[in-house]
Parts: structure tokens; sequence; C-alpha cells
């Protein structure tokens, strides 16, 4: 498992290439392995220049070429992955990884060690979901603690050296970049015994793990019969394992009810010794059937210092945690509004904060407000034009809450009226933003006893577990809307 080359791009429409190169990292010993690999389908990487200007046209960011393309957006080229052909000199460069965050575009290519032609499936190349975790670390790294962009450009100016820790030669050791910052640091301590190079130091004190299980859920709703809702479970697994020792072991064990959802494109972290191949194989891309692997899924491994992502996973869930329906006419100045809301039986009814977030765009202040609510209250923000209905921590016995009122604005007066090139007319959108603790929509759980550790001193195991809304919206059903297909990730 290795990387032929790795690129962090800034994207500024407007340059002459429509983005700069602010950090590249080419291996060429991969390089000549992807050569004997491949064989005769073997393509090489093109220069930055080349190389650029083919990305931001496959991901659709450059000006002149955002017009349909036969060849990039054909239905035949729908991409349900961030993993892209590219055309370089009448070849296609693949597979290269590629997503953007924060205006920053994270590439890389994975080496495959075996031909292009027929071109394998993407489960079958390892260094796929190694390139995503190292591009992954790479982002946790410049924007944790990011306060200007004076740091940014500090951490950028750092990463040709962590690289030369975290990923040498173009295999990942340690996706956590901290780490290998914090080894620099310490070069100078001495240590008693060798530690291994992803490895900064050791622990000193009372052996404790702590395992946190993050669940985001997104959907798009619209209560419409031609229009399907759509929503998806992204989970997050993240371990802090304070054991003394250089190299203790651990294997945690995810479990899920009997009605709970199987876990899918699972993505563990560099320090993970071994896997099921049934973790491995189980993938969103394939259409789901009953015999999908619904655990428990072991991962063994020897942690790293700092707090870490185990790993990540996606699910299918049967339902959303709350069906709602968004209904809105214009009527002169007036706008008339009703909100359905209904909690589903299966989630728990205990919320940290639950509120619904009504924003009108493209309009004037508000100045007048008629409204009935069968739950909570209701807040208005007038020169923002926003409603928020504060839900609270609990649901009716019912499951099911309504808001229904007119709202009155006032002229358009200046340009900080909020303003959003998507929501014109009557498209308008509820944003839902709830927490649940102790609670995953899958049924996921770390269960303490089955921890096991293999380090002096029997350490204290807490498990938490949370679920949190994550581009949670309902659409006006009276409206038009943008439309969402498949995958709900990057």
């Amino acid at each position: 498992m290795a990387q032929r080359a790795v690129w962090l791009v800034s994207h500024e429409p407007g340059t002459p290439l429509g983005g700069i190169v602010r950090f590249s990292r080419r291996y060429p010993t991969v390089e000549k392995r992807a050569k004997v690999f491949n064989g005769a389908s073997y393509v090489p990487i093109p220069e930055d220049g080349p190389f650029l200007k083919s990305l931001l046209f496959e991901l659709r960011l450059l000006d002149e070429d955002k017009g349909f393309t036969k060849s990039r957006d054909s239905c035949s080229r729908i991409n349900k992955t961030s993993i892209y052909g590219l055309p370089v000199g009448g070849e296609e460069l693949w597979p290269v990884v590629a997503f953007v965050k924060n205006g920053i575009i994270y590439a890389c290519i994975p080496l495959v060690e075996q031909t292009l032609s027929p071109r394998p499936p993407l489960i079958s190349i390892s260094a796929i979901s190694q390139g995503f975790e190292l591009l992954f670390g790479v982002q946790d790294y410049l924007y944790s603690g990011q306060k200007n962009d004076t740091e940014l450009n500090t951490k950028f100016s750092q990463l040709p050296d962590l690289l030369l820790q975290a990923c040498p030669f173009g295999t990942l050791l340690d996706a956590n970049l901290q780490n290998s910052l914090d080894s620099i640091n310490f070069a100078s301590v001495t240590h008693p015994q060798k530690q291994p190079a992803w490895k900064a130091g050791t622990y000193k004190g009372k052996p404790q793990v702590s395992i946190s299980i993050t669940e985001n859920v997104k959907s798009m709703q619209y209560d419409k019969q031609d229009i399907a809702d759509t929503w998806q479970v992204v989970g997050t697994v993240t371990c802090k394992c304070d054991l003394e020792g250089i190299m203790p072991n651990v294997t945690i064990s995810l479990s899920l009810p009997s009605n709970g959802s199987p876990l899918q494109d699972i993505l563990v972290h560099p320090c993970v010794t071994s896997l099921d191949s049934a973790i491995l194989t189980s993938s969103s891309i394939d259409a789901m059937d009953d015999s999908a692997f619904s655990g428990p899924y072991k991962f063994p491994f020897t942690p790293p210092l700092e707090s870490f992502n185990l790993c990540y996973y996606t699910s299918q869930v049967p339902v959303p945690p709350i069906l709602g329906f968004y209904q809105m006419k214009e009527e002169g100045v007036q706008l008339k509004i009703t909100v359905n809301l209904k909690l589903h039986e299966s989630v728990k009814n205990n919320f940290e904060f639950c509120e619904a977030h009504l924003p009108f765009y493209n309009r004037g202040p508000i100045t007048h407000v008629d409204y009935r609510v069968s739950f909570g209250q209701l807040e208005v923000f007038r020169e923002k034009s926003l409603l928020i209905w504060i839900i609270g921590q609990k649901f009716p016995k019912s499951m099911e809450i309504s808001l229904s009122g007119t709202i009155t604005f006032g002229t358009k007066s200046h340009a900080k009226q909020p303003f959003d090139h998507i929501c014109i007319g009557s498209t308008a959108y509820l944003k839902l933003c709830f927490k649940i603790l102790d609670f995953t929509l899958t049924g996921c759980y770390a269960d303490q006893h089955s921890v096991q550790v293999f380090a002096s001193g029997k350490p204290k195991i807490s498990t938490h577990r949370k679920l949190i809304s994550s581009e949670y919206y309902i659409w006006n059903s009276k409206a038009s809307a943008p439309v969402t297909y498949g995958s709900l990730l990057l």
C-alpha cells in the first residue's frame, strides 16, 4: 500500500489555471513500482500544471468548462465516490482520489499493484483507503485549532517535514500529523528503548481507554411523489488510549443490536493490524442484501499516544430520525408557512438540544409574524429574516409537532440582507439541528467488557455515543428544490 503522489491545491477562480498548488509530493520509487505493476496500462503522472487543469475540469471547478461535457457529465459517468479518472495526453490517469474542503482540493494517486486493464474493482485496491486516510489526516492537521491565514501558512510550510515521518516513501505510517510534529519536537530526547517511527513517546500514569462513537445523520426531504427523500449516517469512532509500554495492544469490538443497520464503507486508521475480510467488502456501492455483515466488527491495533479516529463508516438506516414536511406560499409581501415534524418511534426521545431554523433569503426584514405552535417556542430574528423554532429536549407523547403562521416582510433596503443563489422565490428550506447523547441511529455500540487490553495494569474503560444532525434539510414541497441522487457523501 503506497501513494504515487500527493497534492494540496487552493481553488482560486480567476487565476490562469483556476487554482494554485500549495503542496505536492511525488514518490519516484513508488512510480517505478507502478510502471512494473501496471505494465502496458501504465500512465505516467503529468507535471503539476496539466494535472491541475485536468483535475479542476473533472471536479467542474474551471470557469470555462461548467457547461455539459459528454465525457464527464453523461449518465454513464455518474460518480458515487471521490475517485476519478483524469484525461491526460489522450490517456486516462486512474485512480485519483480527490475531494474539496474549505476551499482546498486534497488529491492523491494510490498505487495499484496490478494491471489497470481491465479496471480492477475499487475494493481490491488497498492503497485507496490509505490515500483517504492520509488526506483526512492532512485536513485535520491543517484546520485543527487554525485561527487565521498566518497559522494555516505555517502549517503548510511544515508539511514536507511531517510527511517525511508520517508517510515515508509513500507508505502511510500515521495519519495523525500532530504525532509527527511531536516526534520532531522531541527529536533531542533520548529514550531508554527504541520507539516506533510513528510514536513520539511513552505514557506514564493511570491506564485508561476512552471510546467515543459519533454518528452524523444527513437528510434531504421533499414530500413529493416524484422525488425520493434521501438520508445517510456517517459514523466516526474516536479513541484515546493512555497505556504504559512502548507497544501495548488493544482490541475493540463494535456491535449492533438484532435490528441494527450494518456498517459499510469502513475506513480504518493505519495502526489497525488486521481486519476480517467481511468488514472490508461491506460497501454502500453494492445493493444491500440480507447477507450483509452485521458484526461484531473487531479492530485490533497498537494505539498512538494522542486521540485518534479508529475508523469511519457509513450506514443506510431504514428511516430518518425525524420526518417532516414544509409548505410555504407567497401572498404579496406575506408568506404562509406550515411545518409538521414527527419523531420516529425507534429514536431516543431525549435531546441535548433540538431546533428548526427557517431562513428567508432574498427578502427584506421581518416586520410581523402571526404564528401558532403546538410545542416549543418560536424566536424571531427580524433583521436576519430568520425564525428559530426551539423544540427543546423532548417531543410530546404523540411524537408529532406543528408550526403554522403568516410572515410579513418589509422592503429590502441594504445589501446585508440574507442572500442565497438557490433559495429564490418560493424555493426554501427548514434546517433541523439536534444532538442526542448515549444513542446512535445504527444502534452501534462498544461494549466495555469486550475491550481487550494487553498492557500492564487494568485500565479504566469508558464509552460514549452521540447522534448529531448534519445538513438535515426539509424543502418547501410547493416549489422546486435541489435534488440529491445516491450517496450524500463527498
